[in-house]
Protein backbone atom coordinates (compact mmCIF):
# COMPACT_ATOMS: atom_id res chain seq x y z
CA UNK A 1 0.00 0.00 0.00
CA UNK A 2 2.89 2.52 1.39
CA UNK A 3 4.70 1.98 -2.13
CA UNK A 4 1.92 2.10 -4.59
CA UNK A 5 0.98 5.66 -2.25
CA UNK A 6 4.26 6.99 -3.11
CA UNK A 7 4.42 5.32 -6.60
CA UNK A 8 1.41 7.21 -7.82
CA UNK A 9 2.62 10.69 -5.81
CA UNK A 10 5.94 10.59 -7.71
CA UNK A 11 4.60 10.01 -10.90
CA UNK A 12 1.57 12.56 -10.35
CA UNK A 13 4.33 15.19 -9.18
CA UNK A 14 6.66 14.50 -11.81
CA UNK A 15 3.63 14.86 -14.66
CA UNK A 16 2.19 17.70 -12.93
CA UNK A 17 5.42 19.95 -13.17
CA UNK A 18 6.22 19.49 -16.30
CA UNK A 19 2.98 19.40 -17.70
CA UNK A 20 2.22 22.87 -16.15
CA UNK A 21 5.10 25.13 -16.20
CA UNK A 22 5.39 27.10 -18.59
CA UNK A 23 1.78 26.37 -20.47
CA UNK A 24 -1.06 28.71 -20.45
CA UNK A 25 -2.79 29.42 -17.22
CA UNK A 26 1.04 29.28 -15.65
CA UNK A 27 1.69 32.14 -17.94
CA UNK A 28 -1.79 33.73 -17.13
CA UNK A 29 -1.17 33.16 -13.17
CA UNK A 30 1.97 35.58 -13.83
CA UNK A 31 0.60 38.18 -15.67
CA UNK A 32 -2.35 38.14 -13.05
CA UNK A 33 -0.08 38.43 -10.08
CA UNK A 34 0.98 41.76 -11.31
CA UNK A 35 -1.84 43.70 -11.80
CA UNK A 36 -3.55 41.88 -8.33
CA UNK A 37 -2.64 41.13 -4.87
CA UNK A 38 -0.80 38.05 -5.29
CA UNK A 39 -2.39 36.46 -2.14
CA UNK A 40 -5.83 36.49 -3.97
CA UNK A 41 -4.38 35.57 -7.51
CA UNK A 42 -2.39 32.46 -5.69
CA UNK A 43 -5.69 31.50 -3.99
CA UNK A 44 -7.56 31.77 -6.60
CA UNK A 45 -5.66 29.74 -9.22
CA UNK A 46 -4.24 26.99 -6.69
CA UNK A 47 -7.83 26.01 -5.32
CA UNK A 48 -9.28 25.82 -9.04
CA UNK A 49 -6.17 23.30 -9.54
CA UNK A 50 -6.49 21.50 -7.13
CA UNK A 51 -10.53 21.06 -7.31
CA UNK A 52 -9.72 20.01 -10.73
CA UNK A 53 -7.03 17.31 -9.59
CA UNK A 54 -9.47 16.12 -7.14
CA UNK A 55 -12.22 15.84 -9.54
CA UNK A 56 -9.51 14.18 -12.18
CA UNK A 57 -8.81 11.60 -9.99
CA UNK A 58 -11.84 10.55 -8.57
CA UNK A 59 -13.03 10.01 -12.22
CA UNK A 60 -9.69 7.98 -12.80
CA UNK A 61 -10.39 6.03 -9.41
CA UNK A 62 -13.76 5.35 -10.51
CA UNK A 63 -13.45 4.53 -13.73
CA UNK A 64 -12.32 0.41 -13.24
CA UNK A 65 -15.33 0.30 -11.39
CA UNK A 66 -17.77 1.41 -14.41
CA UNK A 67 -16.12 -0.63 -16.61
CA UNK A 68 -13.56 -3.27 -16.96
CA UNK A 69 -10.11 -2.78 -15.88
CA UNK A 70 -8.12 -4.43 -18.48
CA UNK A 71 -10.24 -1.52 -20.88
CA UNK A 72 -9.26 1.03 -18.10
CA UNK A 73 -5.60 -0.39 -18.04
CA UNK A 74 -5.27 -0.36 -21.68
CA UNK A 75 -6.85 3.65 -22.47
CA UNK A 76 -4.59 4.17 -19.66
CA UNK A 77 -1.68 3.01 -21.48
CA UNK A 78 -2.76 4.89 -25.07
CA UNK A 79 -3.39 7.68 -23.04
CA UNK A 80 0.48 7.77 -21.57
CA UNK A 81 1.95 6.97 -25.33
CA UNK A 82 -0.28 9.65 -27.00
CA UNK A 83 0.34 12.48 -24.81
CA UNK A 84 4.20 11.33 -25.06
CA UNK A 85 3.89 11.28 -28.97
CA UNK A 86 2.03 14.98 -28.60
CA UNK A 87 4.37 16.56 -26.41
CA UNK A 88 7.25 15.49 -28.37
CA UNK A 89 5.67 16.30 -31.56
CA UNK A 90 5.18 19.90 -30.01
CA UNK A 91 8.68 20.38 -28.70
CA UNK A 92 10.24 19.48 -31.96
CA UNK A 93 7.69 21.64 -34.76
CA UNK A 94 7.07 24.41 -32.33
CA UNK A 95 8.45 27.21 -30.82
CA UNK A 96 6.53 29.66 -30.18
CA UNK A 97 7.15 30.70 -26.21
CA UNK A 98 7.07 34.35 -27.25
CA UNK A 99 3.83 34.34 -29.21
CA UNK A 100 2.23 32.28 -26.43
CA UNK A 101 3.13 34.46 -24.38
CA UNK A 102 1.76 37.00 -25.97
CA UNK A 103 -1.30 35.75 -27.00
CA UNK A 104 -2.16 35.28 -23.13
CA UNK A 105 -1.09 39.06 -22.01
CA UNK A 106 -3.61 40.38 -25.02
CA UNK A 107 -6.55 38.08 -24.00
CA UNK A 108 -5.71 39.21 -20.62
CA UNK A 109 -5.01 42.80 -21.45
CA UNK A 110 -8.91 42.55 -23.59
CA UNK A 111 -10.21 41.92 -20.38
CA UNK A 112 -8.77 43.93 -18.05
CA UNK A 113 -8.95 47.48 -20.14
CA UNK A 114 -11.93 48.67 -18.87
CA UNK A 115 -10.89 48.03 -14.98
CA UNK A 116 -7.58 49.63 -15.67
CA UNK A 117 -9.04 53.12 -17.14
CA UNK A 118 -11.23 53.05 -14.15
CA UNK A 119 -9.05 52.00 -11.48
CA UNK A 120 -6.00 54.25 -13.10
CA UNK A 121 -5.46 57.48 -10.55
CA UNK A 122 -6.89 55.72 -7.42
CA UNK A 123 -4.33 52.69 -6.49
CA UNK A 124 -3.28 54.08 -3.27
CA UNK A 125 -7.40 54.41 -2.18
CA UNK A 126 -7.93 51.04 -3.73
CA UNK A 127 -4.37 49.79 -1.51
CA UNK A 128 -6.03 51.30 1.61
CA UNK A 129 -9.23 49.79 1.15
CA UNK A 130 -8.02 46.47 0.47
CA UNK A 131 -6.10 46.13 3.21
CA UNK A 132 -9.09 47.55 5.64
CA UNK A 133 -11.46 44.83 3.73
CA UNK A 134 -12.28 41.75 6.36
CA UNK A 135 -10.45 38.48 4.95
CA UNK A 136 -13.96 36.74 3.45
CA UNK A 137 -14.34 40.13 1.40
CA UNK A 138 -11.02 39.35 -0.05
CA UNK A 139 -11.74 35.60 -0.56
CA UNK A 140 -14.91 35.98 -2.38
CA UNK A 141 -13.03 39.08 -4.28
CA UNK A 142 -13.89 39.36 -8.01
CA UNK A 143 -9.96 39.05 -8.24
CA UNK A 144 -9.79 35.64 -6.66
CA UNK A 145 -12.86 34.30 -9.09
CA UNK A 146 -11.29 35.58 -11.73
CA UNK A 147 -8.58 33.89 -11.47
CA UNK A 148 -10.81 30.67 -9.96
CA UNK A 149 -12.70 30.79 -13.41
CA UNK A 150 -9.64 31.07 -15.87
CA UNK A 151 -7.71 28.20 -14.30
CA UNK A 152 -10.16 25.84 -13.92
CA UNK A 153 -11.59 26.20 -17.40
CA UNK A 154 -8.09 26.70 -19.19
CA UNK A 155 -7.46 23.21 -17.79
CA UNK A 156 -10.48 21.74 -18.48
CA UNK A 157 -9.94 19.09 -21.14
CA UNK A 158 -6.38 19.63 -20.98
CA UNK A 159 -4.09 17.13 -21.15
CA UNK A 160 -2.46 17.37 -17.92
CA UNK A 161 -6.24 16.54 -16.71
CA UNK A 162 -6.81 13.83 -18.77
CA UNK A 163 -3.07 12.11 -17.84
CA UNK A 164 -4.36 12.79 -14.33
CA UNK A 165 -7.44 10.41 -14.61
CA UNK A 166 -5.61 8.08 -16.66
CA UNK A 167 -2.60 7.79 -13.84
CA UNK A 168 -5.33 7.76 -11.38
CA UNK A 169 -6.73 4.45 -12.88
CA UNK A 170 -3.46 2.80 -12.87
CA UNK A 171 -1.68 3.48 -9.79
CA UNK A 172 -2.89 4.97 -6.30
CA UNK A 173 -5.77 7.54 -6.45
CA UNK A 174 -4.61 9.36 -2.93
CA UNK A 175 -0.67 9.54 -4.12
CA UNK A 176 -2.04 10.83 -7.11
CA UNK A 177 -3.60 13.45 -5.76
CA UNK A 178 -0.99 14.18 -3.08
CA UNK A 179 1.65 14.52 -5.96
CA UNK A 180 -1.04 16.23 -8.32
CA UNK A 181 -1.38 19.19 -5.20
CA UNK A 182 2.18 19.65 -4.55
CA UNK A 183 3.13 19.66 -8.48
CA UNK A 184 -0.11 22.44 -8.72
CA UNK A 185 1.42 24.25 -5.86
CA UNK A 186 5.05 24.46 -7.07
CA UNK A 187 4.05 25.53 -10.32
CA UNK A 188 1.55 28.10 -9.03
CA UNK A 189 3.60 29.62 -6.58
CA UNK A 190 6.70 29.83 -8.90
CA UNK A 191 4.38 31.59 -11.38
CA UNK A 192 3.08 34.35 -8.63
CA UNK A 193 6.58 35.16 -7.36
CA UNK A 194 8.40 34.69 -10.58
CA UNK A 195 5.54 36.66 -12.73
CA UNK A 196 6.10 37.58 -16.13
CA UNK A 197 10.10 37.41 -16.13
CA UNK A 198 10.22 33.88 -14.71
CA UNK A 199 7.22 32.91 -17.99
CA UNK A 200 9.04 34.48 -20.38
CA UNK A 201 12.37 32.82 -19.63
CA UNK A 202 10.82 29.21 -19.34
CA UNK A 203 11.67 27.16 -22.51
CA UNK A 204 8.30 25.47 -23.58
CA UNK A 205 10.04 23.44 -25.93
CA UNK A 206 12.38 21.92 -23.53
CA UNK A 207 9.68 21.39 -20.93
CA UNK A 208 7.34 19.37 -24.13
CA UNK A 209 10.68 17.27 -24.25
CA UNK A 210 11.24 16.81 -20.78
CA UNK A 211 7.48 16.01 -20.72
CA UNK A 212 7.39 13.77 -23.56
CA UNK A 213 9.80 11.46 -22.39
CA UNK A 214 8.44 10.77 -19.21
CA UNK A 215 5.00 10.03 -20.68
CA UNK A 216 6.49 7.96 -23.21
CA UNK A 217 8.31 6.22 -20.10
CA UNK A 218 4.65 5.74 -18.04
CA UNK A 219 3.00 4.18 -21.47
CA UNK A 220 6.55 1.45 -21.18
CA UNK A 221 5.49 0.66 -17.81
CA UNK A 222 2.02 0.65 -17.94
CA UNK A 223 2.38 -1.61 -21.37
CA UNK A 224 4.68 -4.16 -19.12
CA UNK A 225 2.75 -4.19 -15.88
CA UNK A 226 0.34 -6.93 -15.08
CA UNK A 227 -3.29 -6.03 -15.25
CA UNK A 228 -4.62 -6.90 -11.81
Amino acid sequence: MTISVVQGFTKSLAMTVLSEIGDKTFIAAAILAMRHPRRLVLIGCLSALIVMTILSAVVGWAAPNLISRKLTHHVATLLFFGFGVKSLWDGFHEDGDAEELAEVEKQLDADFKGATVTLKGNKDDDDLKKEQRPFLRQIFSPILLKAFSITFFGEWGDKSQLATIGLAAAENPFGVVLGGILGQALCTVAAVVGGKSLASQISEKMVALFGGVLFIIFGIQSFLSPID
